[in-house]
C-alpha cells in the first residue's frame, strides 16, 4: 500500500520543483522529505525520481502517481468538506489570500461579521497579487483567493478551482487638483504630459494601463513605481501624479481628485475561487456567502 503522505511529498515536487522548496513549504528539512521519498520508491518498486546536476527530476512513472495523487487528495478533502457539512456547529478555519485593494475595502467589515455570526471560524489572511495566489490555492497553501481580472488580461485557470464573480468595479483616471490646473486634464488624451505612478512591470494592473496610454495616443512618464495602493493613493493626491485607479480603492474614503471616464467605460473584475473538493465546506462558504453581501454593500454606495 502506497503512504498517502509520502505521495503527497511527489506532489508538492512536482508543483515546487526543488526538494528544499518542498521541505519550506511543509515545514521539514530537506533531508527528511528526501528519506520520505526513498521510502516511497521502494514501496512503488520502480524508480521515481533521478538526478539532473543539482536537481531531481521526477521520472515517467513519477508522473503517473503525481497524477492519481491529485484526485486522491481531492477525495480526501471532498470527504472533509462532507463530513464538515454534516455538523450542525459551522467551524474550522479558512485560509485565505487576497490582494491589497480588496483587503483594504471588503476584509474588515466581513472579518467583523464572521467573528460575531461565525465565532467559531478562524480566518487566516495573507496579501498575495492574484497570480501567485491562484497557483498557491491550487498547490492546497490556501483554501480561498480573493483575485482580480483587468479587461482583456485574463487571470490563469487552473481545472481543480471555480471561480465566482464577487463584484466588479470602474477603472478611471485619478487626478488631483494640482495636476488638474496645470495640465488641464479633462480626460486620458490631456495626460500625455503628466507624471504617473504605476505598478512595477509584471503587474497586470500595469500592463493594462499602459495600453490604455498607448491607445490613447502616448507613453506614459511613469516617474513612480510601487504596489502599494496606499502609496500610490498618497502620490496622486498630493499633487505628484496621476493614475488609473479602479473604485474599489476609495471605499470608506473621500478624495479631493477628479475621477475622470474613460473609453469604453472599463471595469476591473474581482472574484473568489476555491478548490472544487472544498467548495462545499461550511466554514468557506459561509465566508464567501458574507463577502458577497460585503461587496454588495459597496456596490451600493459606490459611484456609479
Amino acid at each position: 500500500m502506497l503512504d498517502v503522505r509520502r505521495l503527497r511529498l511527489l506532489r508538492e515536487l512536482k508543483i515546487r520543483g526543488t526538494l528544499a522548496e518542498v521541505a519550506s513549504a511543509l515545514n521539514f528539512s530537506p533531508s527528511s522529505v528526501s528519506q520520505q521519498l526513498a521510502l516511497l520508491e521502494k514501496e512503488a518498486g520502480v524508480e521515481l525520481l533521478r538526478k539532473t546536476g543539482r536537481k531531481v527530476q521526477l521520472t515517467p512513472q513519477a508522473e503517473i502517481l503525481v497524477e492519481h495523487t491529485a484526485a486522491v487528495l481531492d477525495r480526501l478533502e471532498q470527504a472533509e468538506s462532507d463530513l464538515a457539512a454534516s455538523l450542525v456547529t459551522v467551524t474550522g478555519t479558512v485560509r485565505l489570500a487576497v490582494f491589497q485593494s480588496a483587503a483594504l475595502a471588503l476584509m474588515p467589515e466581513a472579518l467583523s461579521t464572521m467573528s460575531t455570526e461565525y465565532p467559531e471560524v478562524r480566518i487566516e489572511m495573507i496579501q498575495r497579487e492574484p497570480e501567485t495566489a491562484l497557483h498557491e490555492t491550487w498547490a492546497r497553501d490556501f483554501d480561498l483567493v480573493v483575485a482580480e481580472q483587468y479587461p482583456g488580461h485574463a487571470a490563469p485557470h487552473y481545472p481543480e478551482l471555480d471561480r465566482k464573480k464577487l463584484t466588479t468595479d470602474a477603472i478611471r483616471l485619478a487626478v488631483p487638483p494640482k495636476v488638474l490646473d496645470r495640465y488641464g486634464i479633462t480626460s486620458v488624451d490631456d495626460a500625455v504630459g503628466a507624471p504617473w505612478v504605476m505598478e512595477p512591470r509584471g503587474a497586470a494592473s500595469r500592463h493594462w494601463a499602459e495600453q490604455a496610454c498607448r491607445q490613447a495616443g502616448f507613453e506614459p512618464d511613469v516617474r513612480y513605481e510601487t504596489a502599494d495602493l496606499q502609496a500610490q493613493i498618497r502620490l496622486i493626491e498630493s499633487g505628484n501624479a496621476v493614475a488609473f485607479m479602479p473604485d474599489l480603492v476609495w471605499t470608506g474614503r473621500e478624495t479631493a481628485c477628479q475621477l475622470l471616464e474613460l473609453p469604453g467605460k472599463p471595469r476591473r473584475t474581482v472574484f473568489t475561487s476555491v478548490r472544487r473538493a472544498s467548495a462545499h465546506r461550511p466554514a468557506i462558504l459561509t465566508f464567501r456567502q458574507v463577502l458577497e453581501q460585503t461587496a454588495r454593500r459597496i456596490e451600493d454606495g459606490k459611484p456609479a
